[in-house]
């Protein structure tokens, strides 16, 4: 190195700073003059900061609680078919139908119906609940089937069981006194599969048609015998209660068939 040239300061490297955490840098105030401390986190910042491990420790704890089981109850009803005309013409037959509307304000048509009470048969409960439905009077004639089905209600779990029967329309005026039945019907039987509402009473009337077809050709010896049924022995819990009107129906008057109140032929 020449004498003119003058050695140049070497350059002091200071401590080895960490790196910045991420984000906007720091505003200092312009009038503070004081170094700037970082303070330290409290405890419970410190411990809302902690990240979980993972592991089962640390999942949301599932209740092992079983659901609560529904109990299970049995519940047997029948009905019948009442078929009025039923030794004349197929177009001139006409079956006595209920209505009931709906939560949705639809009315369904379907087969009166009715729980076996105490001492019943599944004949007697279908005659009795015939009569209090639709008013009229049938004899049974033959059985047409069995329908089951499942639902729930009260927190219960309801196994339903209805035995149906053909029967002959033996005198009454259809009228609609049961408060659950909003209306009453003579329907012919070529309409049943329309006005049906449910698809098993649909099919129970093509076995009663079958069963009309049989009588009017063999006699009423030609029909299947009747399935012997005990009088039930207990009552059995209903899965809602029957409201019926206080006041009793006076004498019914005869005159033409109508759909609605009035008497069968």
């Amino acid at each position: 190195m020449s004498d003119g040239e003058q050695a140049k300061p070497r350059r002091r490297r200071g401590r080895r700073r960490g790196r910045r955490a991420a984000g906007p840098p720091q505003q200092i105030a312009a009038d503070d003059s004081s170094p700037q401390t970082t303070a330290e986190p409290s405890p419970a910042t410190q411990a809302d900061n902690v990240k979980p491990r993972p592991g089962k420790a640390n999942r949301p704890r599932q209740d092992r609680r079983a659901p609560a089981r529904l109990r299970t109850v049995h519940e047997t009803s029948a009905g019948g078919l009442v078929i009025d005309g039923i030794d004349g013409p197929r177009e001139t037959q006409v079956a006595a139908l209920i209505g009931r509307v709906d939560r949705r304000g639809r009315m369904l048509w379907s087969l009166p119906k009715g729980h076996i009470e105490q001492g019943e048969t599944a004949e007697q409960t279908a005659i009795r609940e015939v009569a209090e439905e639709t008013g009229i009077q049938g004899d049974v004639l033959a059985a047409l089937g069995s329908i089951d089905y499942w639902f729930v209600t009260e927190g219960r779990r309801v196994h339903k069981t209805v035995h149906h029967y053909l029967m002959r329309f033996s005198g009454g005026e259809l009228c609609d006194e049961d408060v659950e039945v909003t209306e009453v019907a003579w329907v012919p039987l070529a309409e049943l599969p329309r006005r049906l509402a449910y698809a098993d009473e649909r099919r129970l009337a093509e076995v009663a048609g079958e069963l009309i077809d049989l009588l009017q050709s063999d006699g009423p010896a030609a029909l299947p015998p009747l399935p012997r049924m005990a009088p039930r022995r207990r009552p059995q819990t209903h899965s809602h209660t029957r409201n019926r009107r206080s006041d009793e129906a006076g004498p019914r008057q005869s005159g033409p068939r109508t759909n609605g109140c009035g008497p069968g032929t």
